[in-house]
């Protein structure tokens, strides 16, 4: 099983980091949709990240059908979201949030460094600019000072507003101030220095080992 895409994005890091939590043995193959479109062409022509190829050869794309299909064949990443009820919904909650504050961030990153500064227009920006903030306040009041999203252990959704939180940081921190979000931050502080994070740095280039017992 091959995880394609780098991890600096923070959909691929999402897979990533589930896999190794999950101690799901795969290889990552950091390739780039800009600097290596034409080897990314060939494994996808949708250049879509990440994409996974199964053991059989068949390619999936997004990272939630990517998640969706490793949790019907691997129940330690079907574990990582709660079963119960009450715990599954705020699991979902958050990771609703958290993956639109990833889009937003993905789309004010793409904007400042693709599209020319004639052709950028204010009011879209401002309009993913404001999504962005109140996904950011949301995820800041909703997640738990101490412990996990569900009273549980480590799950996607914590992976989930980890990562994003962690991309908001790291790419786009010069343009959104973090610190109305200390909650979230010290949130995502807390995930950053396990070992599953670790090993899935957020970096360009990067390649993150197969899962391995701590």
């Amino acid at each position: 099983m091959e995880l394609i895409g780098m991890l600096d994005s923070p959909y691929v890091r999402r897979v990533a980091v589930s896999l190794i939590a999950a101690k799901v043995d795969f290889v990552h193959r950091p390739i780039s949709l800009f600097r290596h479109i034409d080897e990314f062409s060939k494994i996808n022509p949708l250049l879509k990240a990440p994409t996974l190829i199964a053991d059989d050869g068949i390619v999936l794309i997004e990272s939630g059908v990517i998640l969706g299909w490793l949790a019907s064949v691997y129940p330690a990443v079907a574990a990582l979201t709660p079963s119960a009820p009450a715990e599954w919904l705020a699991a979902a909650r958050a990771t609703g949030v958290a993956l639109t504050v990833m889009e937003k961030a993905v789309q004010l990153h793409y904007e400042r460094a693709l599209r020319p500064l004639e052709k950028r227009h204010e009011p879209w920006r401002a309009r993913v600019d404001g999504q962005l903030r109140a996904g950011l306040a949301a995820l800041d009041r909703e997640t738990p000072e101490a412990g996990w999203i569900g009273g549980g252990g480590l799950g996607l959704a914590d992976i989930t507003v980890a990562c994003a939180y962690g991309f908001v940081r790291g790419m786009i921190g010069d343009l959104v101030d973090l610190k109305p979000y200390p909650r979230l931050a010290a949130f995502a502080a807390r995930a950053e220095a396990l070992p599953e994070f670790r090993r899935a740095p957020a970096e360009d280039g990067v390649v993150a080992p197969v899962a391995l017992a701590d």
